[in-house]
C-alpha cells in the first residue's frame, strides 16, 4: 500500500505555515483559552492568528471575524467551537485553503445519537471532497517539537523538544499522563498526536508519518478501534522496516473494555487476542499494560533495536536470583549457560567475596567488592553467547544514598560502551525518579534502567521476538512486503490498461515503486509550493537538491530542472525560482511542483534500467552511471528475474567492478546489496512485464562497506499491455 499520502498529509499538519484559531478565547479555564496559551509557549515561528467575529482582541492580539479578514492564506486551523458549528468551519477552512486542521469538539456520534452521527457524515464528506488533512474530533491535540506546534489542552508546563519517542492514539488523556511519565524518567517525546474519533487521519496514518521521521525511534500507540485495517498493517510494516517498534496497548482485552473503547470512540473494538493473531506478524507489539510500554520505551531509547532474548545476569541477593528466573519462566527469554572459559574466569574472581550464586548457572552471582563487579562484568562482555547483560540495580534517590554504587554505574557504562555490550540495570520495585536520578541518569545514556521484574522482562521479550521478526524480513522479505508491491503493480497495470499510449510517472511516483520492491532512495518530499519547499528541506536537512517534478519533463538536467547544494532557506527560495524559469523557455513545461531530496556526497555511481528490445522483450541492464555510461559503454544485459548468483556475475562483467572492489586502497563495496538491488528490479520486471516500457536508475549510487545502494534519480515509463495480455488477466 502506497503511504505517501498519508505522510504528505501529516507533515502538512505537523509542520505549518502558520496556525489560525477558529473560537480563539481569553476566558480563563476555557479550552479555547488554554489552547490560546500553550500554543504560544513553545517557540513556534510562524503567525498565530485568532478568529471569533464576537471578539476584537484576545489578550494583546488582534481577533478576526473570518478567514477573509486574515492577513494571509491559512495554513493549519484550529477548531475550538461547539459541534454543531464545526462543519461550517471546516468548510470555511477548506475554502480559505487551509492543508490541515484539528477538530476538537466532540459530539460526533461517540454515543450513537443521530444528530452527532449526521455530524460525522458532515465532517468526512467534506474531508472526501477536499482532501484536506484532518485530526480529530473528539482530540486534545498535537505537539510537534521540530516544527514548535503545540496545541495541546494541558495546564501542566510541557518541556518541548525533539526526541526519540512519539506518542499517538485515540485517547489525548492517556498520551498526557505517558509524555509526563516519560519526562520523569528523562525520556523526551517529540511528536505527540491525540487522533480522537479519526473522521479523517487514523493512526496508521500518523505511525507511517513517524516511521519516516528520522528522530523518531520508537512508536507508542495507544488504541481503541482500527479504522482502516489494511492500512495500519501497511504502517506497522513501514516502521519495522524503518527499524522502529510500535508498541501498542490495545483497549478491548475484556467485554467491559470492548464496550468502553465504543462509548469513547464509537467504533467496535476487538479483542486482544485477534489483534495478535492478525497484527503481530506486521510489527506491531502489543503490551499488556502501559507500565510495559514505558518500559519497552526504555528499552529502545537507550539500547535500540535489535533485542535478542539470551541474558547473562548478575543479581544481589539469592532471592532476587529465583524472582529473576521465576519472570523468564513466563517469556521466551533464556539464561544460557556460560563458555567453559568464561565460567573459569568468573570463578577465579569470584573465589574471594561471594556469599551466594552460581556464576555457572546463567551468571548469577552477588558481589560486594567494586572492582570484582566491574571485572565480573568485562568477562561476561567476552562471552558470545548473551545477547544482554542483566544487573540487578537501581538509581540513587540522593547523593551517598547507596555506597559507591555512582562510581560502578560509571565504570560500567565506560565499559560497555567501549565494549559494544548492550546492558540493562532492572530494580526489584518500581520507583520514582528524583531530580538527582534524572541527573545521573542523563550521564548514562548507553544503557538501560527498567522497573520491577515481570513487566519489564515481558517487556524485553515482545522486542525480543519483534526483532526476530524484523531479521527475518531484512533477510528474505516478508509476505506482506510483497503483497505492498503486488499491490501498486496492479494498479499500474490498471491504469495501463486504461491508457491509449504510453505515459511517464513523475520522479517521485517512480521512486514509490522502486522501494515498493525494496530499491530505496534519499529521504524526500513533494513540495507544492516554494514555502513548501522551504519546510520540506529544513525537515530534511541542509545541503538539499531542488528538482523539477513532472511527468512531462524526463531529462531535468537538460532542461535546467535540477540544483544542487542547495544550502538555506533563501537557496531553495532562488533555486525553485530558477527551475521554474529555466524549464519553462527551455521545454515550454509549467513547473507546479518540486521535489525536495537529501544530497547524497561521495559513493560510485552505477546505471540500471530495465528495457525493450523488439525481438527479445523485457532487459535488465547494470552499467557505470552518470556521465560514464555513454563514455565507457561499460553495460551488462540479461532476462529478468535473477537470482543472487546471476546478478553477481553480471556486476563482474562491468569495467567499473575494479573500482567497486576497492581499487587503489580505497574501501570496497558491498557486491551483496548491489545484487539484491538487481534481484529486486527483476522481481518488478516479472510483476509489471506486459506494462513497462522502460525503467531508468540513475545514477544508482553505490557507497563503500555496508551502506546500502541509493536510487537518487528515477524515470519510468508505462504502457498499454498488448492485447493479448488484457485478455489474459
Amino acid at each position: 500500500m502506497d503511504l505517501s499520502s498519508s505522510v504528505a498529509k501529516v507533515a502538512a499538519m505537523m509542520s505549518p505555515r502558520n496556525i489560525a484559531i477558529v473560537g480563539a478565547s481569553d476566558r480563563a479555564g476555557s479550552w479555547p483559552a488554554v489552547v490560546w496559551e500553550t500554543v504560544h509557549a513553545h517557540g513556534f515561528k510562524g503567525q498565530i492568528y485568532a478568529i471569533n467575529p464576537n471578539r476584537d482582541r484576545i489578550g494583546a492580539k488582534r481577533c478576526y471575524p473570518d478567514f477573509a479578514s486574515l492577513p494571509e492564506q491559512p495554513d493549519h486551523v484550529v477548531i475550538l467551537v461547539p459541534s454543531p458549528l464545526a462543519p461550517d468551519a471546516l468548510e470555511a477552512a477548506v475554502k480559505a485553503r487551509a492543508r490541515s486542521a484539528t477538530i476538537f469538539s466532540s459530539g460526533f456520534g461517540e454515543d450513537g445519537k443521530p444528530a452527532g452521527l449526521e455530524l460525522a457524515r458532515r465532517i468526512c464528506s467534506i474531508i472526501r471532497e477536499a482532501g484536506i488533512a484532518v485530526s480529530g474530533p473528539n482530540c486534545t491535540g498535537n505537539i510537534c517539537a521540530k516544527s514548535g506546534l503545540v496545541t495541546m489542552v494541558d495546564h501542566r508546563k510541557f518541556h518541548v523538544e525533539p526526541g526519540p519517542v512519539a506518542l499517538v492514539g485515540q485517547s489525548g488523556g492517556v498520551l498526557l499522563y505517558a509524555n509526563h511519565i516519560l519526562a520523569d524518567r528523562g525520556i523526551q517525546v517529540g511528536n505527540l498526536i491525540s487522533s480522537g474519533n479519526e473522521i479523517g487521519l487514523s493512526c496508521a496514518d500518523y505511525i507511517a508519518f513517524l516511521a519516516q521521521d528520522p528522530d523518531t525511534k520508537v512508536i507508542f500507540c495507544y488504541l481503541e478501534a482500527i479504522k482502516d485495517l489494511p492500512r495500519f498493517k501497511a504502517a506497522c510494516s513501514f516502521a519495522r522496516s524503518a527499524g522502529k517498534p510500535v508498541i501498542v496497548f490495545k483497549l478491548g482485552s475484556s467485554e467491559g473494555g470492548r464496550k468502553a473503547a465504543k462509548t469513547h470512540t464509537g467504533a467496535l473494538s476487538g479483542s486482544a487476542e485477534a489483534f495478535d493473531a492478525v497484527l503481530g506478524g506486521y510489527g506491531a507489539v502489543r503490551v499488556d499494560t502501559l507500565d510495559e510500554a514505558i518500559e519497552a520505551i526504555e528499552l529502545v531509547v537507550h539500547l535500540g533495536v535489535p533485542l535478542g532474548p539470551k541474558i547473562a545476569a548478575l543479581s544481589l541477593s539469592g532471592a532476587y536470583r529465583g524472582i529473576l528466573l521465576d519472570a523468564a519462566a513466563k517469556t521466551s527469554l533464556s539464561f544460557p549457560p556460560l563458555a567453559a572459559e568464561i565460567e573459569q574466569r568468573l570463578s577465579t574472581v569470584l573465589s574471594v567475596g561471594s556469599s551466594a550464586g552460581n556464576p555457572a548457572d546463567g551468571g548469577f552471582t552477588v558481589l560486594t567488592s567494586v572492582d570484582k563487579y566491574v571485572e565480573c562484568v568485562d568477562i561476561l562482555c567476552d562471552d558470545p553467547g548473551p545477547d544482554l547483560i542483566l544487573l540487578q540495580a537501581e538509581l540513587p534517590r540522593e547523593q551517598g544514598m547507596a555506597a559507591n554504587w555512582e562510581e560502578r554505574f560509571e565504570r560500567i557504562h565506560e565499559l560497555v560502551e567501549r565494549r559494544g555490550k548492550k546492558l540493562i540495570f532492572i530494580s526489584m520495585f518500581s520507583r520514582m525518579f528524583t531530580d538527582y536520578t534524572r541527573t545521573m541518569r542523563a550521564g548514562l545514556p548507553r544503557v538501560a534502567f527498567v522497573m520491577e521484574t515481570t513487566k519489564s522482562l515481558r517487556a524485553l521479550d515482545l522486542l525480543a521476538k519483534w526483532s526476530q521478526g524484523a531479521d527475518r524480513e531484512s533477510r528474505s522479505g516478508v509476505e506482506d512486503g510483497k503483497a505492498r508491491a503486488s499491490a501498486i503493480a496492479l494498479r499500474l497495470r490498471e491504469r495501463a490498461a486504461s491508457s491509449t499510449s504510453s505515459f511517464a510517472l513523475d520522479e517521485w511516483e517512480a521512486k514509490a515503486l522502486l522501494a515498493a520492491y525494496d530499491i530505496k532512495g534519499p529521504r524526500e518530499e513533494v513540495a507544492a509550493s516554494i514555502e513548501e519547499a522551504v519546510s520540506a528541506a529544513d525537515r530534511i536537512g541542509y545541503p538539499v537538491v531542488v528538482k523539477a517534478l513532472s511527468k512531462a519533463l524526463l531529462h531535468k538536467s537538460d532542461a535546467g530542472g535540477v540544483v544542487l547544494n542547495v544550502g538555506d532557506q533563501n537557496a531553495v527560495r532562488t533555486a525553485c525560482c530558477e527551475i521554474a524559469a529555466n524549464v519553462e523557455k527551455r521545454t515550454g513545461i509549467r513547473i507546479k511542483a518540486y521535489l525536495i531530496c537529501e544530497q547524497i556526497e561521495g559513493g560510485v555511481e552505477l546505471a540500471l534500467g530495465l528495457h525493450r528490445d523488439l525481438e527479445m522483450g523485457l532487459l535488465l541492464m547494470v552499467a557505470s552511471g552518470g556521465v560514464l555510461i555513454e563514455l565507457l559503454s561499460d553495460a551488462a544485459f540479461a532476462p529478468p528475474p535473477l537470482t543472487e548468483e546471476a546478478a553477481l556475475a553480471l556486476l563482474q562483467k562491468l569495467k567499473i567492478a575494479r573500482v567497486l572492489q576497492g581499487y587503489r586502497g580505497h574501501p570496497g563495496h558491498d557486491f551483496g546489496k548491489l545484487a539484491r538491488v538487481l534481484v529486486d528490479l527483476g522481481r518488478l520486471a516479472i510483476d509489471l512485464e506486459e506494462v513497462i516500457e522502460s525503467i531508468d536508475i540513475n545514477p544508482l549510487l553505490s557507497r563503500a562497506a555496508a551502506v546500502s545502494p541509493l536510487a537518487l534519480d528515477a524515470a519510468v515509463i508505462l504502457r498499454p499491455p498488448a492485447p493479448h495480455a488484457q485478455e489474459g488477466r
